[in-house]
């Protein structure tokens, strides 16, 4: 049995919670994330619901920097499909997916106010089931995923000071 790679990544915003939460919840931001991240598709979803809303960002990114055995798996372009289900303005459950690829990272997303600041906490775990190779391709989905994070919040920092 293969063990999933944990995964954590936490964003410090320098502004309340229900703002944090009100950008995540415009297409706008959404997308300039994907533009951050240099994607040459995406398509941005975000459907209010009860409690939340659910949110899925289905992007296509340049292959550039992938190492050659993974690009034998992925190819030159790499659909990732990440879904979030809020279930109240602080809380998500998080799934991100390579369509078609033995990967995925599921975890949680949560916003934590603290202080008149918010932090955005991403946890989760990275499984793919391809022996030899699954530990290298975990790393490789967490470096993806820990960069487009990083896009995020650098977009996200320009979001809130306008």
């Amino acid at each position: 049995m293969m063990s999933a790679m944990k995964f954590s990544h936490e964003i410090q915003y320098t502004a309340a919670a229900d703002d944090v939460y009100a950008m995540l919840a415009e297409q706008a931001f959404r997308e300039q994330v994907c533009d951050a991240c240099h994607a040459v598709d995406r398509t941005v979803q975000i459907t209010p619901s009860a409690d939340g809303m659910d949110v899925v960002v289905d992007q296509t990114l340049p292959g550039d920097g992938i190492p050659s055995f993974a690009k034998k798996l992925v190819g030159d372009r790499i659909q990732v499909v990440q879904s979030e289900r809020w279930t109240s303005p602080t809380n998500a459950a998080l799934e991100v997916n390579i369509p078609g690829k033995p990967g995925q990272l599921r975890g949680t997303v949560t916003l934590t106010e603290r202080g008149g600041e918010t932090v955005k906490i991403v946890d989760g775990d990275i499984k793919v089931s391809i022996p030899l190779v699954g530990g290298k391709l975990e790393g490789l989905i967490g470096d993806l995923f820990r960069s487009a994070l990083r896009a995020e919040s650098r977009v996200g920092a320009r979001w809130l000071a306008d």
